[in-house]
């Protein structure tokens, strides 16, 4: 099981390659570096939350894993 403190940066350090990735993305669509970072930035905080989330209950569940 992972601890809190790996599962924070394993979120942390994807939402950062999805943060670059997205402002890339949002430049493309609106031309704007402002707004495709400011819609890069909202959707890397609901993601960050979502993934956290995710990955705690994903923990709790036993199921596929080979326990000795």
């Amino acid at each position: 099981m992972d601890s809190p403190l790996r599962l924070f940066t394993k979120a942390a350090t994807w939402q950062t390659a999805g943060l670059v990735s997205m402002t890339v993305i949002g430049f493309l669509f609106t031309g704007s570096l402002t707004a495709g970072g400011g819609i890069a930035l909202v959707g890397t905080i609901t993601g960050f939350a979502a993934y956290l989330v995710h990955e705690m209950l994903w923990a709790k569940i036993a199921w596929g894993r080979d326990i000795p």
